[in-house]
């Protein structure tokens, strides 16, 4: 009965056994592979992968360096300035090409800006979680799309304002 129960605890009874039978005391504590609340609010744990086996692989960290928050507030913020923009081009004469915003223009503008930021948010959330998972068609790592994605919303900026100074 002891002998069985120090099997199911993952306990050894000594050093002489057998290199095939598991050898550690207590129940694995990397079993549970849910983020932990105080990690979460507390400084974290995690900030990239310690294996080379793992590196590659879509993880949920809890701790992300500097570079990576002012990028993703960057396009955040870019997002807001590209739909305040879209609206006064609007306003303007223009209309709207992309056919899920114009849908949510139809509803309000505050809609609008509103499911420009959310959908946004969802984008950078879905970049965040898979940051270090290497793109092998491309090349390249994902967390490596941040700057070209502030890129983008630069140009997209960039033509706006050509359009609001410009075009009468």
């Amino acid at each position: 009965m002891e002998k069985e129960n120090e099997r199911k605890n993952g306990v050894s009874s000594g050093p002489c056994e057998s290199p095939d039978k598991e050898t550690r005391r207590g129940i694995d504590r990397r079993t549970n592979n849910k983020a932990r609340l105080k990690y979460l609010l507390f400084n974290g744990r995690r900030e990239r992968s310690r294996r080379d086996e793992d590196r590659g692989k879509a993880f949920i960290f809890d701790l992300y360096n500097q570079k990576l928050f002012l990028a993703i507030t960057a396009i955040l913020v870019l997002s807001i300035l590209d739909a305040v923009l879209t609206l006064v081009v609007i306003q303007r004469g223009a209309r709207e090409l992309n056919p899920v915003m114009a849908y949510f223009l139809e509803h309000g503008t505050l809609t609008f800006i509103v499911a420009k930021y959310v959908l946004t948010s969802i984008g950078v959330l879905i970049l965040l979680i898979f940051k270090n998972v290497f793109l092998t068609k491309i090349k390249i790592y994902t967390h490596s799309l941040f700057p070209c994605v502030i890129f983008v919303f630069l140009t997209v900026i960039a033509w706006e304002l050509f359009l609001i100074y410009s075009v009468p």
